[in-house]
């Protein structure tokens, strides 16, 4: 890319995973799988915090004229989100007693937010 060039959102957007990913590895987490895709949607990075399997949704918002990164998480993207957690959990044989979690990093201009429990599991 050129210095002239700008980047897409989808160049923006990867860039910013990258950022959160060093973030949390930094933090102790155990990164296993990004981008996981499936038919129900796609989560952007999902690891171990401890003993907890975390499914993390990264959201970028370079000004605050579109709201904040973290409420372009609502109920119809939760409900998203669950249900590729499900396929994943499955697919991967996860036990029922492993714990879960749905984290949120909020990235608003240059304020990075990790937000812990953004939402509960929202069953189909």
């Amino acid at each position: 890319m050129t210095a002239g060039q700008k980047m897409n959102t989808r160049e923006k957007g990867a860039q910013k995973e990258e950022q959160v990913c060093a973030y949390l590895l930094s933090k102790g987490v155990r990164i296993v799988e990004k981008n996981f895709r499936c038919r129900q949607g796609e989560i952007d990075i999902i690891g171990y915090d401890g003993a907890y399997l975390v499914f993390f949704e990264v959201k970028y918002r370079s000004s605050a004229g579109r709201g904040r990164a973290a409420e372009a998480v609502g109920p119809a993207k939760q409900r998203k989100i669950c249900r590729v957690a499900d396929y994943y959990r499955v697919i991967h044989h996860c036990s029922e007693s492993t714990p879960i979690r749905f984290d949120v990093a909020a990235i608003d201009g240059g304020r990075f937010s990790w937000i812990k429990n953004a939402f509960y599991y929202v069953a189909r």
